[in-house]
């Protein structure tokens, strides 16, 4: 036993010496921070709907009030492009006649629209005071959408814009409900625009139009878009006191005159005068070349549609012409009357309307004309409206 002491003592001084570097290791892991694991990200699937079809992100919060009680708006966030994007579509033509969608701008045109029965889609605005200015029930219908008035300058064509712009359905004549005060106040008296195609021009003949109290307004092929921004503004709300029908070809425009219509067309191409340019002026002969189009057909067929222009028997816009009811044609300044205008007055007993100017005058424009000859028209039917009645009230011979 003694012998084997030594050799013990050995044994436990190496088993001492591995205890003490394990000893030691163990206590350095315990002073380790712990290693987080990471795994690899897989890709993100969206939510499946019960069909199997991914869902669509939730949609951004959007900032909402309340100009009154029941009527909410929506705020629009920074570089909301809505604006932009529908204010662009609305301007171009071929948008409005496949949508069915025009753009009105300003507090008396939307609500002239409002009151005649326009549908309202949606309605932008810088202050809440626009809405408070327009008939709450019919607003309702419109999403409503606060923006910026920075946004609307930058989009209106307006110099000085209100803050308020509107996208309606594209009026209906036949579903509108005009002014009881303009309704009352029509004659039978109809206005058919030729080939007008300056925007101001329109405009404004529209306004003279539902001035004289003309029941209705007739646009034929090649005028300017009456839903135009330029003619509405020149309007002036013209477009919801009468009823206006455009896109129409000649031979449609009988259907749309009451029966027995004597049609008459404005002329400034006086006999008595060198012939001046301008608006309204019919050919002076056959051999002038006639264009009824934007695009102009070749020299020889407009020879031969010039050939075939019925003569008028012309007389000045004062002397007697209109009787109930009764229709008169304005040319534009460009191309002036066309064949189709001179031939549909022709089958109806109708006359040029002479408006003489003084030699060496350029002839007056398309809007001017209009203004004459509408209200010398009115004038006439009235009178003769008011001599039937005074015969009426004449005592009967015993």
């Amino acid at each position: 036993m003694a012998a084997l002491g030594p050799v013990r003592r050995a044994l436990l001084r190496a088993r001492g010496a591995r205890g003490d570097a394990g000893g030691r290791r163990g206590v350095r892991a315990l002073r380790r921070s712990p290693v987080r694991v990471l795994q690899p990200e897989r890709p993100r699937q969206s939510p499946q709907s019960p069909a199997g079809r991914p869902q669509p992100p939730p949609p951004a919060a959007v900032e909402r009030g309340a100009a009154a009680p029941g009527l909410c708006y929506e705020k629009a966030a920074a570089g909301d492009r809505r604006l932009g994007k529908v204010v662009t579509l609305a301007k171009s033509k071929k948008f409005r006649d496949n949508h069915g969608k025009v753009l009105l701008e300003g507090h008396r045109l939307i609500k002239d629209a409002l009151e005649a029965g326009a549908v309202p889609q949606t309605l932008f605005f810088s202050t809440v005071g626009h809405l408070k200015l327009l008939p709450e029930a019919e607003i309702k219908r419109a999403s409503l959408v606060k923006v910026k008035f920075e946004d609307i300058k930058t989009w209106s064509d307006l110099i000085t814009p209100q803050g308020l712009l509107g996208i309606f359905s594209k009026p209906d004549p036949a579903k509108m409900s005009y002014p009881a005060a303009q309704l009352a106040s029509s004659l039978p008296l109809l206005l058919i625009c030729d080939n007008i195609r300056d925007p101001g021009n329109l405009g404004t003949i529209l306004r003279s139009a539902a001035g004289a109290g003309c029941v209705k307004v007739l646009l034929t092929k090649g005028c300017v878009d009456p839903w135009e921004p330029k003619v509405l503004r020149a309007g002036m709300g013209a477009h919801f006191r009468v009823p206006i029908i455009s896109s129409l070809d000649w031979e449609s425009v009988p259907t749309h005159l009451p029966a027995g219509t004597q049609v008459c067309v404005a002329d400034n191409n006086d006999p008595d005068t060198s012939p001046p340019r301008g608006a309204g002026s019919a050919p002076a002969s056959p051999k002038a070349p006639l264009k009824s189009s934007p695009k102009a057909a070749p020299e020889h067929e407009d020879e031969e549609g010039a050939a075939g222009i019925p003569e008028l028997a012309a007389q000045h816009y004062y002397e007697h012409w209109a009787r109930a009811p009764a229709a008169v044609v304005i040319g534009g300044e460009t191309h002036g009357l066309s064949a189709g205008a001179l031939r549909l007055a022709a089958s109806t007993g109708g006359k040029r309307l002479l408006i003489p100017v003084v030699p060496g005058v350029d002839s007056l424009n398309s809007a001017i004309a209009a203004g004459i000859v509408l209200f010398e028209g009115k004038r006439q039917l009235l009178g003769r409206h008011k001599q039937e009645d005074d015969r009426q009230e004449l005592p009967v011979p015993g």
